[in-house]
């Protein structure tokens, strides 16, 4: 049976890792590869780092801070913000990283989705969409919209055909991030996790919400996906208190989930 992934996500701003809650508000936690060192020693499977602020500062990824994190673990390690090109994607896997992910520039040119896969491989691109609830309708039958720059532009697509669309261009993974629960610490939003997870065949990571080990034993029992984003009950202030990788595969071990080993 395939173990089910625990993945660390890094929101990064000027070389340190920050929290949001709804993409906003963000608060400042320390440097990227510290956070990074310790949650790998804790035993984390994987780590995404977003840096924030390049696509609407129109720059290039911070590439002297994924070299920072990728010197300091050894877990797969997924880039995004910032990539337009599969120049910028070659630039980031040079500098460290395993994969990288794409959002926005995905929506505006969705030829960099076959691109990336062309020349690195499916397996390195991963696709990541912000998505919020809204009414059902014909042009969104999932009841569920596709949002970018960071959740300040909504584009009427409509977020389940999408991420069929995004496999079919050649995707070999994609993370479904809630925009409504993101940083709220009340649990993933299971249903677009769900509808996405039985949409497509390859792997769905969940995102948004999760603030106590029970909410990540629920992604993993309730729906089809592969891994889960963990991230405010790492290491968020806002928190009552923080838990450990250990303390959250021990949670899923006992619930029944095939999980890497870790040292209890």
């Amino acid at each position: 049976m395939l173990t089910k992934r625990l993945i660390a996500c890094f929101d990064v701003k000027n070389g340190f890792v920050t929290k949001a809650r709804r993409f906003e508000n963000n608060i400042e936690i320390d440097r990227a590869g510290a956070v990074a060192e310790k949650i790998y020693n804790e035993q984390i499977d994987e780590i995404i780092f977003y840096d924030i602020t390049a696509s609407a500062e129109k720059r290039k990824t911070d590439l002297a801070t994924v070299r920072e994190v990728a010197e300091r673990v050894f877990v797969p390690f997924t880039v995004g913000g910032g990539i337009r090109t599969a120049e910028d994607m070659y630039d980031v896997l040079a500098a460290g990283a395993e994969k990288v992910s794409v959002d926005s520039m995905a929506v505006r040119n969705p030829a960099i989705i076959t691109e990336g896969a062309k020349a690195f491989g499916s397996q390195c691109v991963v696709l990541s969409m912000q998505v919020r609830r809204v009414e059902k309708s014909e042009k969104i039958p999932s009841g569920y919209e596709i949002a970018i720059d960071g959740a300040r532009v909504f584009t009427g697509m409509d977020a389940v055909e999408w991420a069929k669309k995004g496999e079919a261009l050649g995707a070999g993974e994609i993370c479904v991030n809630s925009i409504d629960n993101d940083g709220m610490h009340s649990g993933y939003d299971l249903e677009i996790t769900e509808a996405v997870a039985s949409a497509v065949k390859i792997p769905v990571i969940a995102s948004g919400g999760a603030g106590t080990p029970e909410h990540v034993l629920r992604a993993f029992t309730e729906t089809g996906v592969s891994a889960a984003i963990i991230s405010s009950m790492l290491y968020s202030p806002r928190l009552e208190r923080n838990y450990t990788v250990r303390e959250i595969k021990k949670v899923l071990a006992d619930g029944g989930v095939p999980v890497r080993p870790y040292l209890g």
